[in-house]
């Protein structure tokens, strides 16, 4: 009789995730993959370190004191067999941290490869114990008999971490002291390390009193060995013969190693001549014998064993947790060099010109009798920051006054004074540069504050007048009002943004939807439609540029945001981030509903046009997004280039507390958007006002993404595998639309597209419900209730009854064939 035995099975037959899991590590070609893959590493790390003694002293001043990110962006290369990345580690290796000792670190790393591919047999505990102590005693030795020399090489053989060690020492225990704690440490390296590993120590050892210590290995069995190994020898049926017992070869200590010993046989173990026999190989096999239930089966030669386990888990949280990016788990994220560095030179402002403006500055305000205590120049990317400090009684509204004046002396355009700058007790003039300089896209993107960003939705805009990456989470934001004159960076600032989110967003976890009534600002993005862009059904184009497709979309977030907010009450959360956590956790079911919920970020380019053609209808269902759609992941960006009261009304406002102004062409403008001027005296070309949540309004040099950088992006996106479609918003039907029923009469002769595969999953389910067919079709609850009236007027269910599922009357698949070739 045939038999097959079943391990650990789940609730549906399969395998469980811990058993899948184990045997993926313990399978032999895995094993030997990773081992391979460590070696390979070693061999890296090897020729970065043995090429560090040709190339350490050109590579030095390149990589000093140079953060990684930012040596990798630089233009030029470094000598190093290895590259950048070699370089870097070989320095931190060999001088900022063990010295040469980081072999050490190698010779660990071989062990663990030649384990993974049973070229050797090793612990590897004992082996980590062995280089771990030998890495820092090395470290500390090499750094106390050649302390002297690092001033007259670019190597420190104990490294910089065994150079403050070893100061550390002498100062406190001298020099003497130093050199026994060292022999010390060494004579316990030798004395727990493995014969076999430094066969040298014992040579040394043998000669000394410490020779006399016993080691492990032994050439005979002490007798309490013998007498742990009988009750084993009783175990043996009388009928089976009996092998020779081998002499075992090392002592040990407790009942633990001697079962690990037989266990784990292996050449190291036994001797090559020395055989097992199967008798002895059986025994263990024996002693976990556990009983099985037998599960029988029609075929009387076949039968399936079922081994009983009582840790067996059936809850389903073996499964882990939910990986919203399981479904594009292949997706790579646009990298640095699909943006240009924009490399204009270095447009520095050299100090004469600064002490000529200090000294002009300091002249037109004398002129006025406005005497300065002191003054301090900032430089910027585009304009430089001078703080003064007026003497005592001086008034500041005075000197606001007098930017036009300071600005015809230092003859320079569009002077801003800010009087007082918030937090300080200065006053500020911001002086445009005459030779600015261009913020790139891709230095901000690759700085360490962007890269480290722990935002939800993080945002990157460019520079501060101190040069610091400015970046904000629209999360917090929650959402955004951006004007700006015609050529002065709109279209460059919205970009940026769109950059940020989808550098550090997955297509899982953000979704765009954008309007575009110019029909070419956005049009570039059309191709990423099923990686990031969420759309209505049935629609053909996934960025909006008509007005009215405008109104339905924004009604259609609207929806979505209501939808989202039912279930956040299903899950008793109050915000998007708790319930994708809940989510992610599997405490929600699927089944009821719930889902994986992006974010939605909606870009709403030209607002004043769509308010010249809309009006009421598109400024509602803004003003209810702006509302209450942040707490469910839905924010809004609308830019427009005209910001008069008109168009940025006191209910948009309210709901939009953060501001970005470009350059704008009146005081009135620059009140209207920021609530005070100063966008007006900008100079243009991304130099913006920026006030996130009503914060202070802060000065930043957008970043320059052109074009060409964003198809590079898009096209990068659009070649990896995507959604089959883009994330479809609930379908919005306007009031004022005509419905296709009149008179309570369902016009069949256009049918929904879904209708026929509709009635064939009622039929087959014999349950008419709406719900059903919105969830297996992912359509909107609307048209799902018209394809249900669709279907009661071509006979298919019943009418309504409540809250109950609708009554099926087609009681088989022929019949329903044969009514829907009727139809037709």
């Amino acid at each position: 009789m045939a038999k097959k035995t079943i391990n650990k099975k789940g609730d549906n037959g399969k395998p469980g995730f811990w058993a899948l899991f184990r045997s993926f590590f313990t399978n032999e070609r895995t094993r030997f993959i990773t081992g391979l893959v460590c070696s390979i590493v070693t061999i890296y790390i090897g020729l970065a370190l043995v090429s560090f003694f040709f190339t350490g002293a050109a590579d030095q001043s390149k990589i000093e004191n140079v953060p990684v990110t930012d040596l990798l962006t630089n233009q030029g290369s470094v000598e190093n067999w290895t590259g950048v990345r070699g370089a870097f580690l070989a320095d931190l290796l060999m001088n900022r941290w063990f010295g040469i000792s980081s072999f050490m670190i190698l010779f660990f790393l071989g062990s663990v490869g030649a384990k993974l591919m049973n070229i050797r047999r090793i612990s590897l505990f004992k082996r980590f114990i062995f280089c771990l102590t030998t890495l820092i005693w090395g470290s500390w030795f090499f750094a106390f008999f050649f302390i002297s020399g690092y001033e007259d090489t670019f190597i420190y053989l104990g490294g910089q971490q065994g150079y403050y060690v070893t100061e550390i020492l002498k100062n406190n225990i001298g020099i003497p002291g130093t050199f026994l704690l060292l022999l010390g440490i060494f004579l316990i390296i030798a004395v727990f390390s493995s014969s076999k590993t430094i066969p040298f120590l014992q040579r040394v050892l043998s000669f000394s009193w410490l020779g006399r210590i016993q080691w492990r290995r032994k050439k005979k069995v002490t007798p309490e060995v013998v007498q742990e190994e009988k009750p084993q020898e009783e175990v043996v049926p009388d009928s089976q013969p009996v092998a020779e017992e081998p002499s075992p070869e090392y002592v040990f200590d407790t009942e633990k190693e001697i079962e690990k010993a037989e266990q784990q046989a292996s050449p190291e173990w036994v001797e090559p001549e020395e055989e097992t026999s199967p008798v002895e190989e059986a025994e263990p096999e024996q002693e976990k014998e556990t009983p099985v239930q037998v599960l029988h089966s029609d075929d009387p030669e076949f039968s399936v064993e079922v081994a009983p386990d009582d840790d067996a888990d059936y809850s389903g949280k073996a499964l882990g947790d939910y990986d919203p990016r399981l479904d594009l788990s292949k997706y790579v994220f646009p990298t640095l060099d699909l943006l240009d560095p924009h490399d204009t030179g270095v447009h520095e402002v050299s100090m004469d010109d600064l002490n000529e403006n200090q000294l002009q500055i300091k002249q037109a305000l004398e002129e006025f009798n406005i005497k300065i205590a002191s003054i301090k120049a900032t430089v910027g990317p585009t304009v430089t920051l001078y703080e003064i400090i007026p003497e005592a009684g001086i008034r500041i509204a005075k000197i606001k006054t007098l930017e036009d004046d300071i600005a015809l002396k230092l003859a320079a355009l569009n002077i801003r004074i800010i009087a007082p700058i918030p937090g300080k007790g200065t006053i500020g003039i911001e002086v445009p540069n005459k030779n600015p300089q261009t913020v790139s896209m891709q230095s901000v993107i690759a700085s360490k504050k962007f890269q480290e960003c722990k935002y939800e939705l993080p945002v990157a805009m460019g520079k501060t007048i101190t040069n610091e990456v400015y970046m904000f989470d629209l999360c917090k934001t929650p959402h955004l009002l951006v004007a700006g004159a015609t050529g002065q960076g709109k279209s460059v600032g919205l970009n940026a943004i769109i950059t940020s989110l989808l550098y550090k967003k997955h297509p899982a976890e953000l979704k765009f939807v954008m309007v575009d009534p110019k029909m070419v600002e956005f049009s570039i993005y059309s191709k990423i439609e099923r990686h990031y862009l969420a759309k209505l059904p049935n629609t053909d184009h996934p960025i909006v540029t008509e007005p009215a497709d405008a109104v339905a979309t924004l009604n259609s977030l609207v929806v979505e945001m209501e939808n989202r907010y039912k279930l956040l009450v299903l899950a008793n959360v109050r915000n998007i981030k708790e319930y994708n956590t809940k989510f992610i956790s599997r405490q929600l079911n699927p089944e009821k509903g719930h889902r994986f919920l992006p974010y939605i970020v909606a870009v709403v380019d030209e607002f004043a046009d769509l308010i010249a053609t809309s009006g009421r209808e598109i400024e509602l269902p803004i003003s209810r997004i702006a509302a209450k759609a942040r707490a469910v992941g839905i924010h809004m960006i609308l830019a427009t280039q005209r910001p008069d009261t008109k168009v940025i009304t006191g209910t948009i406002k309210g709901n939009f507390p953060s501001r970005i102004a470009f350059k704008v062409a009146s005081m009135i403008d620059s009140r209207t958007i920021l609530d005070a001027p100063g966008a007006n005296r900008l100079i243009g070309r991304g130099d913006m006002l920026i006030s996130v949540a009503g914060s202070d309004t802060i000065r930043v040099q957008c970043a320059f993404v052109d074009t060409p950088e964003v198809e590079n992006i898009v096209n990068y996106i659009s070649e990896q595998v995507a959604y089959p479609t883009a994330y479809l918003l609930p379908e919005y039907v306007a009031e004022n639309d005509a419905d296709k029923t009149l008179g309570g009469v369902v016009d069949l002769s256009e049918r929904d597209p879904f209708f026929n595969e509709a009635a064939r999953l009622i039929v087959i389910q014999q349950q008419g419900s709406t719900s059903l067919i919105q969830r297996k079709f992912a359509i909107g609850y609307n048209r799902a209730g018209r394809l249900m009236d669709q279907l009661e007027a071509a006979g298919i269910v019943g009418p309504s009854e409540g809250s109950k599922a609708r009554q099926v009357l087609i009681p088989d698949e022929y019949t329903l064939e044969q009514l829907l070739n009727s139809l037709k």
